[in-house]
């Protein structure tokens, strides 16, 4: 049914029951799972030397990211690839979905931005509203 799902994890704890489930499903329906983490955009104003420590210091935070996420999955069977891409959670997760060819997304209902919305957040929304296949949103 769902054989390539694609996860969207922010460290959250949303984020981290969505990993939860994502797991889950992906035991149930051997395939590929994507997990996507996405870190902000870099302001251009920054001088080269900030530029440089900021975007290291994001890249690095990124890959903690997903190391947790890896961890929290543990086993399934089927293929786990990983993408860390620079931009909004939303955009990242339905650019990834696309290429993918992913047939199921799964994500936190919240993430650890600092505005939400009243029932989801802001990420959330958006991937609802563009995306292509079925969303599962976490609480």
């Amino acid at each position: 049914m769902f054989t390539n799902i694609l996860l969207a994890f922010d460290g959250s704890p949303h984020s981290i029951r969505a990993t939860q489930k994502a797991a889950e499903i992906a035991r149930s329906h051997p395939g590929t799972m994507w997990v996507v983490v996405a870190y902000e955009r870099i302001p251009i104003f920054l001088g080269e030397s900030e530029l440089e420590m900021v975007i290291s210091a994001q890249v690095q935070e990124a890959e903690e990211q997903m190391q947790k996420a890896l961890e929290i999955i543990g086993d399934v069977p089927g293929e786990i690839k990983r993408e860390i891409l620079e931009g909004s959670a939303a955009e990242a997760v339905l650019k990834v979905a696309k290429n993918r060819d992913c047939d199921l997304i799964v994500m936190g209902s919240r993430g650890l931005g600092r505005l939400a919305g009243l029932l989801l957040g802001s990420q959330s929304q958006k991937v609802i509203s563009h995306a292509t296949c079925p969303v599962l949103i976490v609480h």
